[in-house]
């Protein structure tokens, strides 16, 4: 364990038996027992488990930075005024030496392991007490922690570490799996990207006969919508899978790491165990346009694989963008070049619903809508968007372009004309391929921290919104350690 971990084992614990299992991943500790007592009970596990998503969910992790903030600066997706009003300026030139950035850093690393030493807890009881544990819950629950731990410490690797393909054998960050306060070695890129997958591919088989989500009767849709079945469960526990490590949210984090890797035949078999589930319906444009804000839709709710649930950050992510002098934005000009509204993207629904036009002092610029809430009559529940139904079409389609070009480019166009753009791309049309799904993942996942791991996997050079060109390489993909971590660690 990271010695800056040592003081920080502890369980968060949640009431049980709220009203609904949204109001239960919201509610703020209450009390604090003894593992040996937390883990006697099956509901003791459900609590245990529910505090690992809900602290992952904290400003300082996927509520927050680890989602909005360093990844997506570090993408040069926001537009940073000459005042540095956000405190964001020196990480978008990748001044890793900056208190503020460290700061930042260290936060999302200390939450992260945190969270893991958690799940490490949480899987030394199941496998103790499993007869506590009713029929599928061992199963489930192990593997969802196994799943959290994974999606954890990859997120680390991708954003702390080498790229797979650039330094497999370089030192990475320490893989744990153990409830301990023992320090853990530096694991290598790749001794990591074992562990993941080892841990993945064990949480699919655990949840392959238990996961709810699997089952034809579970029908995902808006809480207003008759058809929907997510809350229909008498087990609160095992309502809204989306907003937890599902079984198809595992499949979908063994695509995204095998393409990581660069394992394209396994990321494309788990890429389309997703898409060919035919579970997460595309996003109708009148719902991701609709003027009314009870029928309307800004994150497209219903093609998320897997999200973190965020409204306890209603506010904070609001203050994020709304602000006019310290709020996050993108200059007019950055903004209508990168959805190409002057071309293909006149019509591109995410342009249209996630982006309104202010004006300050510093001239015309957009401002990101959406994680906009609107006083408790929203159509879904406020969710930090982890993996995408689209992400799924773009693994599909780098996966399989290298022996089918055509099939390439079938899957990537099937996720532009579900966004509004209806002209169809080939080879003949003079596209190129990686710039052109380069493209669409950064218009997809603005303000979803994603973009940046996307150029350190394909090693892109960064270029700045002033067209600053930041060579592709250690300088600006190899993110330094926590200073504690590097002298207490002896790294």
């Amino acid at each position: 364990m990271p010695v800056m971990m040592k003081n920080l084992i502890s369980i968060i614990l949640f009431l049980f038996l709220l009203p609904s299992c949204n109001e239960w991943l919201d509610v703020q500790p209450e009390a604090s027992v003894s593992d040996e007592d937390l883990f006697n009970t099956e509901e003791g596990f459900y609590e245990a488990l529910n505090g690992v998503y809900t602290r992952c969910a904290q400003s300082d992790l996927y509520g927050g930075e680890f989602t909005v903030g360093l990844p997506d600066v570090m993408a040069q997706n926001y537009t940073n005024s000459v005042y540095d009003y956000t405190g964001y300026t020196k990480t978008s030139i990748f001044d890793y030496t900056d208190p503020t950035f460290k700061s930042k850093r260290d936060g999302i690393w200390k939450a992260a392991y945190h969270a893991i030493t958690n799940c490490n807890l949480i899987l030394e009881n199941a496998d103790v007490k499993k007869d506590v544990l009713s029929d599928g819950m061992y199963e489930l629950i192990k593997g969802e922690a196994l799943a959290l731990r994974a999606y954890l410490h990859f997120d680390l690797l991708r954003f702390f570490a080498w790229s797979y393909q650039q330094g497999a054998a370089q030192k990475a960050i320490p893989y744990v799996d153990a409830y301990t306060n023992k320090v853990t070695p530096l694991s290598t890129v790749e001794e990591v990207i074992t562990r993941v997958l080892a841990d993945l591919n064990e949480a699919k088989t655990l949840m392959a006969d238990t996961d709810p989500i699997l089952s034809a009767s579970y029908v995902v849709g808006y809480t207003d919508d008759e058809e929907a079945t997510e809350e229909e469960n008498a087990n609160l526990f095992l309502q809204n899978r989306r907003h937890r490590m599902n079984y198809y949210a595992v499949c979908a984090e063994l695509a995204r790491v095998n393409l990581y890797k660069g394992d394209h035949t396994q990321a494309l078999a788990n890429a389309l165990e997703v898409i060919n589930s035919e579970k997460f319906p595309w996003t109708i444009p009148s719902d991701f346009l609709e003027s009314d804000v009870t029928l309307k839709d800004r994150i497209m709710y219903n093609e998320l694989i897997f999200g973190w649930y965020a409204e306890a950050q209603t506010t904070a992510l609001y203050n994020r963008y709304s602000s006019a002098i310290t709020g996050l934005y993108i200059s007019y000009d950055a903004g209508r070049s990168l959805y190409e509204v002057g071309g293909v993207g006149a019509e591109d629904y995410r342009f249209k619903g996630w982006f309104t036009q202010v004006s300050n002092s510093d001239g015309p610029r957009y401002q990101i809508q959406k994680y906009m809430r609107d006083d408790d009559v929203n159509r879904h529940d406020l969710m930090a968007p982890a993996i995408r139904l689209s992400e799924m079409y773009y693994i599909a389609a780098e996966s399989v372009y290298g022996t089918n070009p055509a099939k390439g480019w079938e899957y990537f166009n099937t996720a532009r004309f579900n966004r509004g753009i209806g002209t169809g791309l080939d080879e003949s049309s003079g596209a190129v391929f990686i710039t052109e799904i380069l493209k669409e993942y950064r218009k997809e996942m603005y303000a979803e921290g994603q973009m940046f791991y996307a150029y350190k996997r394909l090693n892109q050079n960064m270029t700045s919104q002033s067209n600053v060109v930041y060579p592709a390489g250690p300088a600006i993909y190899v993110i330094p350690l926590p200073e504690g971590e590097i002298e207490f660690g002896n790294r």
